[in-house]
Order: C-alpha cells, then sequence, then structure tokens
C-alpha cells in the first residue's frame, strides 16, 4: 500500500510517458534505510569496510597534500564540500546493495569497476558534480580572501583565524548558507540519480530529473535525509577521516535503498 505525502497517494510521474514513478513516503522513512543499509554493510562488511577504508585514505592523503602545499585555505571548502561528490564516490556501494538483494556475492573488484555499467551517463553525471564541487571550492575561496587577506597561510593561523577573528562569524554564517545551497543543488540532482544510471540503462537527464522530482514530492522526508547524510558525514570527516570507513558505507548502501523504495517502474 502506497504511503501518503502531502495529500497525494501512490506514484508521481516524472514526465507524462514510460518514465519512472515516484513514491510519497512517510517523513521517518529514511530512518528505515538506515536499517537498510546497516544490514547490507554487516552482510558485506569485508568489501564495505575495504571501499570505505580507500575513500577516507584517499580523502586524508588530499587533506596532508592541501596542508603540506601550504594552500590551508583550501581544506575547509574541500573537505566541507565532499558530500557534492560523495553519490558519485559510492557508486561501488550500490553496486554491493545491488549484488546483495539479486542474492550475488559481493565483490570488492566489481565494486570498483561498477562504474563501468553505464559510464558514459555516470561520467557526465560525475563531471557535472565535480564542477560544482570545483566552483563551491573557487567560491569558498573568494570569500576567504574577502574576510581572512591578511591571514597566516600556517595550520595555527588559519585556525585561529577562522575561530577568533572579529571576521569568522559573518564568515561562517555566509560560507554556511552558501554552501548549503551548493550541497542542496548537489543532493537535488545526484540523490536518486547515480543509484538509477547503475540499475537502469537510461541517460542522465532523465536520472537528474527523477531525482529532483523525489525531492519535491518527499520534501519533508528527503530534508531529513540530507540531514542524516550532512551529519554523518561531517561525523567521519571530524574524526580525521576515519570515521568515513565506517559513514560513508552506511550512506551509501542505505541511499540504494531509498531510491529502490522512492523510484518505481512507470
Amino acid at each position: 500500500m502506497m504511503a501518503e505525502q502531502g495529500g497525494e497517494t501512490g506514484p508521481v510521474p516524472v514526465f507524462s510517458g514510460a518514465v519512472p514513478y515516484i513514491r510519497p513516503v512517510p517523513v521517518d522513512r529514511p530512518w528505515h534505510w538506515l536499517q537498510l543499509g546497516m544490514a547490507d554493510m554487516l552482510s558485506a562488511w569485508r568489501v564495505s569496510l575495504a571501499y570505505g577504508a580507500l575513500i577516507a585514505g584517499f580523502s586524508l592523503a588530499l587533506a596532508l597534500l592541501v596542508v603540506g602545499s601550504g594552500h590551508i585555505m583550501l581544506l575547509l571548502p574541500l573537505t566541507s564540500g565532499f558530500t557534492l561528490v560523495a553519490p558519485l564516490i559510492a557508486v561501488g556501494l550500490y553496486a554491493t546493495s545491488r549484488d546483495l538483494g539479486q542474492g550475488r556475492t559481493p565483490d570488492l573488484r566489481r565494486a570498483l569497476h561498477a562504474w563501468r555499467e553505464n559510464p558514459l551517463q555516470v561520467g557526465f553525471l560525475g563531471v557535472l558534480l565535480l564542477m560544482l564541487h570545483l566552483f563551491w571550492v573557487r567560491v569558498a575561496t573568494l570569500m576567504y580572501a574577502l574576510f581572512f587577506a591578511d591571514m597566516a597561510p600556517t595550520l595555527d593561523g588559519f585556525t585561529a583565524t577562522i575561530l577568533h577573528s572579529g571576521a569568522s562569524l559573518p564568515f561562517l554564517i555566509a560560507g554556511t548558507i552558501i554552501g548549503a545551497g551548493f550541497a542542496g543543488v548537489a543532493f537535488a540532482v545526484s540523490v536518486v540519480s547515480i543509484p538509477m544510471l547503475m540499475d537502469r540503462q537510461t541517460n542522465a537527464f532523465t536520472a537528474m530529473a527523477t531525482s529532483i522530482m523525489a525531492v519535491r514530492v518527499n520534501a519533508p522526508a528527503m530534508a531529513l535525509w540530507a540531514f542524516i547524510i550532512v551529519f554523518l558525514t561531517g561525523l567521519g570527516i571530524a574524526t580525521m577521516f576515519v570515521g568515513l570507513i565506517i559513514t560513508l558505507p552506511l550512506i551509501g548502501h542505505a541511499s540504494w535503498h531509498a531510491y529502490k523504495e522512492l523510484v518505481v517502474e512507470g
């Protein structure tokens, strides 16, 4: 039986014609997706944790490279913008959850090569997300230059200035508002589009339109889901990326189940 959402019952079409439909869900449904994601992570713990460790290790190496190169001001936008590209990074986790659902034994090699199943469309959407991330980094860099033009280019100086200078509060407020805007766009176009591209031989534009409609039809539930994703990702990053070993697979597996419940065949 279909759940009610905003007075609507039953699937909601994205476009008129033979394209996917969106299923309305209750506002608390993301907690169920997390439960399913946890079950997948435990069932495929070797693949999931290895995948998470690879991403966490790469992220830490990139952060150390940024710090070591003296470009400290890029550290904050790069880490805060992680959520913009996380749906692309989690492609292998979607494939692992799909394998579990089909009764196949999860395999790390297959997870790492999952993007090859629909390479052009996944690649196209990936480029869009990467461009959005780079644009956010550029905007954040300009904001930094505007608020902290005379900041010492050291890690200690960066931390002290960001947290204790007179411009800290306006900078953090402006950065949070603008960053949330970027994150909202990325979330809307990718929350179900990349899993959909892994599951069906469709195109990126249809997948993005489906994703945007899923957010529109289930705005309260998707707002909660976005908050959970940001919280778990932030928790993973705050632990020097070590927490991503667990939180990234959990989000990735849960996102697959979110897609499978929200998007139904037209």
